[in-house]
């Protein structure tokens, strides 16, 4: 950390020393004038007016008055230039001479025009979606025809290339991988990405970019990379905002609504929202196990709550200096009303059953701080941003059993407290028209605690079942560095960085026997430093073809799911357990991409390769503590390095006017290594030395075919069709069946200016859609589950307010995220 304060006070001299001094030889000439808007033909205030000398040395300046006009004195006789600029409008340069002709000079009305930079940031939504291919992401342009297809994020992100929502969890992956971070507006969060997900309305979504590859720039956490979701900005001038209502429907009802606001007036932009998902959410399924004639039934339903809440503010000092502020506030409240039925077709007596009561309740809270100093060069900057996240989790589960052979009910308690703070530092210098060199320092310190409490969960060595307290706590602090040189050449363009870091992990898991108060220390240390390089080139012969190239390290940090010995979950068959002693696995990342621009649309065509190190990976073991129950733990361990390869399609395509698709088709290979114990169902008393272990290895290839087709009936009226096909997927215990599913929708746009707009959504509409899986190890089992797939969901929106850009966006992480006002 003294390094990152020392690194602060040099920026703070170097912005001090920066600030135009005042010249002692002025003499008392003036320029004075008015600025309009060239559209709108009103005054624009609170413009930059510069004077400068001929070599650009700043003399003096001011900004215009709430009626445009501005006046400035004290200015040196001779030839000097008077810029006017404003964020989001051209700048005009003027030469004019003080002298004995005129001492007071009046340059008259200047007609500013909108500068197509600004275009980008006003809240436009195109009609289809378009997919592009940059030289390090893949970016999504959401249009309207995507955001029919359900009311969240969650529900969207099934039609994106490469991307895949676990219908059961919310769990989502990219490349057929779940080692993904999602990130809002080019920030983490303390929501859990499932949960997040489903808060996100899918009207608030600008775009999704998918950084597979991610510069030295990013933290490098994520075999698959990023999947970054861009939100609209409102920051239009006066009072503006979004309103959307949308309610679902199969066996539960399904509720959302989200309203943003902004007010912009000259040098303060403030802006804030409110979001929230109700629904409920219901599941079937049922596992076999062929062998040992044992089967079981599952009936959840799901009930979550959740309220999103976010205020900013922007504050822009003058054309050098800008200060934002803003905080997201989330309140969910559900939880899950379950009951299990375990069957022993050979003998019924052992039957038993399971009711679980899970009330969960958390609070995440989001602070961020950001000030930005522009030098007088177009695009040199620094900045500097403060992020702190809070969250807060109390889950209560409520386990009762029933049946002859069944175990003590027992209650679970989890209280869990996160922190994270990431203190960034990024400098920005464009060298030249053609080169760019940035640099940045990142603190991020990362403290989770975990309190578990249960009264009979955990049986001891006696056979008794005896109430347990477990303790865990677990500290990760991460200290980078990282540069990154881009050059663009004739035809060629390349970027190359390197990222340093150093990691110091310190975890600590107490286990408490509460029937006599003896404990139990798991301590665990890893300090480590790693050099991330980064590298990448585009290579552009034409308009219509471009070919890129890059390479990537990336790591995967154990989640602290993955590490906490606290178990997730609990059924009669199955628990869930952490590794605490997990060590992080470390991905060399290739790619290789080609795109082809159309008369009438796009393709890009891409591969890939991973080389993986110290691989984390599932293990089974049989429950020692009850052997002949069929019940099995599931943990993670490290394995030895494996490789995984991948192929990518997608296009845009306009056949007609009225007819646009979008396609993809996406194959990943990837060889996973594990281990699996096994017990012979027949033997009647088996003891530790009946148990099997094997080593597992499994080839799993994935593939997936997706199609998005939009129809312009009218002017207000389009249709779409959307239709998935996913491969079989087979991971070391099991193998998931194909899925297929149609979805289809439609939407009506109406009042003034389009401002409101209709949609309707039918998925799965031939009912085909469904989760089976077979199972090999410990057991040979086969699970179907039938989630709510065939859903009807019908949305509105409304904007209302009205205005031209006139707001000024923060630099993010990367040149493609900016933030102002909006949902998240």
């Amino acid at each position: 950390m003294k390094h990152f304060f020392l690194m602060l006070i040099m920026v703070s001299s170097a912005i001090l020393s920066a600030q135009p001094n005042s010249n002692s030889d002025i003499k008392n000439g003036s320029i004075s004038g008015r600025v309009m808007d060239a559209e709108l033909n009103e005054p624009l205030p609170y413009v930059n007016v510069i004077i400068k000398d001929m070599v650009d040395k700043i003399i003096t300046g001011s900004i215009t008055n709430d009626d445009g006009t501005f006046n400035i004195d004290k200015i040196p006789e001779g030839d000097v230039k008077v810029e006017i600029k404003f964020i989001g409008y051209k700048t005009i340069l003027k030469q004019v001479n003080i002298g004995k002709n005129s001492y007071k000079i009046n340059v008259g009305d200047i007609m500013l025009k909108e500068s197509a930079e600004s275009l980008d940031e006003v809240t436009i939504v195109a009609e289809t979606s378009t997919i592009q291919q940059k030289i390090d992401r893949k970016v999504i342009n959401v249009g309207k025809d995507l955001t029919t297809s359900g009311p969240t994020a969650s529900d969207i992100m099934n039609n994106i290339p490469s991307v895949n929502v676990d219908q059961q969890t919310g769990a989502i992956a990219l490349r057929g991988n779940q080692n993904v971070q999602v990130m809002v507006d080019g920030k983490l969060s303390n929501i859990p990405a499932a949960q997040l997900l489903k808060q996100i309305p899918s009207t608030s979504i600008k775009s999704i970019e998918l950084i597979t590859n991610p510069s030295a720039k990013y933290n490098p956490e994520g075999m698959s990379g990023i999947i970054n979701i861009i939100l609209h900005k409102n920051v239009n001038i006066g009072f503006n905002g979004n309103l959307n209502f949308g309610l679902g429907y199969q066996l539960e009802p399904k509720f959302n609504s989200s309203i943003d606001m902004n007010y912009r007036n000259g040098k303060l932009n403030f802006y804030g929202s409110y979001g929230n998902n109700i629904s409920n959410n219901r599941n079937t399924g049922l596992l076999t196990q062929t062998e040992s004639d044992v089967s079981q039934t599952f009936n959840f339903l799901d009930e979550r709550n959740s309220h999103l809440f976010k205020i900013g503010v922007d504050y822009y000092i003058n054309d050098k200096h800008t200060l934002s502020f803003f905080t997201n506030q989330n309140v969910f409240d559900g939880g899950t009303l379950g009951r299990t039925e375990t069957f022993f077709e050979n003998d019924p007596s052992n039957d038993l059953s399971q009711t679980f009561d899970n009330v969960n309740e958390n609070n995440s809270q989001q602070y961020n701080a950001n000030y930005k100093f522009n030098f007088d060069d177009e695009g040199h900057n620094i900045e500097l941003e403060v992020d702190h996240n809070i969250f807060d989790n109390d889950l209560e589960t409520l386990n009762r059993f029933t049946g002859s052979g069944s175990r003590p009910s027992f209650d679970e308690l989890t209280n869990t407290e996160r922190n994270r703070t990431t203190i960034n530092l990024d400098y920005t210098n464009p060298l030249s028209e053609t080169a760019k060199l940035e640099v940045g320092l990142q603190a991020r310190l990362f403290d989770n605690n975990i309190d578990y409490n249960s009264d009979a969960r955990v049986r001891n060595e006696f056979g008794d079942y005896i109430p347990t307290q477990t303790l865990f706590d677990y500290e990760r602090n991460i200290y980078s560095a990282y540069a990154t040189y881009g050059k663009q050449l004739e035809k060629w363009s390349y970027k190359v960085g390197l990222r340093a870091e150093s990691v110091q992990v310190d975890a600590l898991a107490i286990d408490t026997d509460l029937t006599d108060n003896t404990t139990t220390d798991f301590p665990f240390e890893n300090d480590y430093f790693q050099v991330y390089p980064s590298a990448f080139v585009t290579y552009n012969p034409s308009e219509k073809n471009s070919y890129q190239f890059s390479y990537s390290r990336r790591v995967d940090r154990p989640g602290v799911g993955q590490v906490n010995p606290i178990p997730e979950f609990n059924t009669p068959l199955i628990s869930q357990f952490g590794n605490p002693k997990l060590e992080p696995q470390f991905t060399n990342s290739l790619e290789v991409n080609y795109t082809r621009n159309l008369e009438k649309g796009s393709i890009t065509g891409g591969v890939f390769y991973r080389l993986i190190e110290d691989e984390i990976n599932q293990g089974v073991f049989v429950d020692r503590s009850d052997l002949g129950s069929g019940r099995v733990i599931l943990t993670n361990d490290n394995f030895d390095n494996t490789s995984a390869y991948g192929i990518e399609l997608s296009s845009n395509y306009r056949p007609t006017k009225w007819w646009s698709l979008n396609a993809s088709f996406d194959l990943y290979s990837r060889r996973q290594t594990g281990f699996a114990e096994s017990l012979d169902p027949t033997i009647v008393n088996p003891t530790e030395g009946d148990i099997e272990v094997s080593n597992v290895e499994v080839n799993n290839v994935i593939y997936n075919f997706r199609v998005f087709n939009n129809f312009r009936v009218t002017k207000s009226l389009s249709l779409s069709a959307f239709a998935m096909y996913r491969g079989p997927d087979t991971g070391l215990n099991f193998e998931m069946d194909p899925m297929y599913f149609v979805n289809l929708g439609m939407r009506y746009s109406f009042l003034e200016d389009n401002r409101a707009t209709f949609s309707l959504n039918f998925n799965n509409v031939f009912d085909t859609q469904e989760i089976s899986i077979v199972s090999e190890r410990p057991f040979r089992q086969t699970v179907n589950f039938q989630p709510e797939f065939k859903t009807i969901f019908a949305g509105l929106s409304y904007r209302f307010g009205g205005g031209k850009y006139r707001a000024k966006s923060r630099k993010q992480r990367d040149d493609d995220e900016k933030q102002g006002g909006g949902f998240m």
